[in-house]
């Protein structure tokens, strides 16, 4: 009977404690800003590439932050940041409304800030230029991929996520934001820049002549936004009917941007073929190819350098991979994992890495790069003397597209 007794105690003691001691809030008891938070745990749990969470109980994290008591939606938003800071993956990250907001107009239209693309160095915590907007204030005041930024207005750098570094450096036409900067080999410096308004349009076109009269159609590719695709259609017809005969792509300082405005660019210079490989988190792989048949098979070169990223790295490996283009230049940037947008029930949203991709060859470029298939590296250049002959990569992509013979169109 003891025994029979002790059994039970045991079995109700069990069920009260996985009634109570275990038990997460019903959505009944939920507040606005508890949802926010499992919406956002939600994504991630279901989309997000590591599987392991950064080697950590995803679930026991949920768990451990809904017994906080938060007092208002900034406690809410402080709460997923710590969430998601846990996964040591600074391109999975929370965007609130406002950097919402102005990223989805930065894939389509214009903002106001000084234009520079930005990463984390997971190395120093510090923020890193990727590269400068074209004509913006940060490429008049020369600022240049891999220069790292150490204060905005004074507050360091490694004490800010990247969303809100890149929010301090935005803000109305006409006002002022100072940037300690150090370039690698050089002593730091201040760089004061008055924000303006930043236009992203991102293509340049022109039709050029060599010495040996070669008509040349030279596109600068500036970022991969939405209307990206359809510019690049116009410029390559317009330089088609003005008789161009090559191409030089120059992709230099190009962040990236759009995955499908990358792929659709990469279908307008191939004719056939796999453009880029996506691996998921269960391992499935899937492929892109190019389907619509390319505008011209004339020769192209590619320019690329450190600024080169993520988009600009998944065209530049297609094409080399292909033997459809030779990539003159430096080593890129080396970023090889995907981001999809998720949005959040307050006008805020999720970015969350879901895929890393790999080149036609299957190269994984991630924190590696790409080597051009001739190695140019170029001195400090002017604004006015960027795509010149004082400009040693682009001399060296003239140079190879004067001797036709040696580029293979495929």
């Amino acid at each position: 009977m003891r025994k029979r007794f002790f059994s039970i105690c045991c079995l109700v003691v069990l069920s009260v404690f996985l009634a109570f001691g275990w038990r997460t809030p019903s959505a009944a008891a939920l507040t606005e800003d508890r949802r926010l938070f499992m919406e956002a745990w939600r994504i991630v749990n279901n989309s997000y590439l590591d599987d392991t969470f950064n080697h950590q109980n995803w679930w026991f994290i949920r768990e451990k932050a809904l017994k906080q008591n938060w007092q208002n939606r900034e406690e809410a938003y402080e709460a997923i940041e710590k969430m998601l800071a846990s996964l040591d993956d600074p391109f999975t990250r929370l965007l609130r409304p406002d950097r919402y907001r102005s990223l989805q107009v930065n894939t389509s239209g214009e903002l106001s800030g000084v234009g520079l693309q930005i990463a984390f160095e997971s190395e120093t915590g510090n923020i890193q230029v990727i590269a400068p907007i074209a004509d913006s204030p940060a490429a008049a005041a020369g600022l240049q991929p891999l220069d790292r930024i150490l204060t905005i207005d004074g507050i360091p750098t490694n004490q800010l996520t990247l969303d809100l570094a890149a929010e301090k450096m935005r803000g109305p036409i006409g006002t002022t934001v100072t940037l300690t900067v150090q370039r690698p080999g050089e002593p730091t410096k201040e760089v004061e820049l008055v924000r303006s308004r930043i236009a992203l349009n991102p293509v340049r076109a022109e039709l050029r002549a060599l010495d040996n009269g070669t008509s040349i159609g030279y596109i600068q590719l500036s970022q991969f936004s939405a209307n990206a695709p359809a510019e690049i259609d116009r410029a390559v017809k317009d330089l088609e009917r003005q008789g161009a005969e090559a191409y030089i792509l120059d992709l230099r300082n190009n962040p990236g941007g759009l995955l499908q405005a990358g792929v659709e660019i990469a279908d307008r210079w191939l004719n056939e073929g796999t453009i880029v490989y996506t691996v998921n988190r269960q391992g499935t792989m899937g492929s892109f190819d190019a389907v619509d048949g390319w505008l011209t098979p004339d020769p192209l070169v590619v320019l690329v350098n450190h600024g080169t990223a993520s988009a600009s790295e998944i065209l530049a490996g297609a094409l080399q991979d292909s033997g459809r283009a030779v990539l003159v230049g430096e080593k890129t940037f080396g970023k090889g994992i995907i981001q999809s947008l998720f949005d959040l029930p307050d006008g805020s949203g999720l970015a969350v890495t879901v895929a890393k991709y790999e080149t036609p060859n299957h190269r994984d470029i991630h924190k590696l790069g790409i080597v051009p298939d001739r190695l140019v590296p170029l001195e400090p250049t002017s604004l006015v003397e960027f795509a010149t002959k004082s400009d040693r990569q682009y001399q060296a992509a003239v140079d190879l597209l004067s001797q036709p013979q040696a580029i293979a169109t495929k």
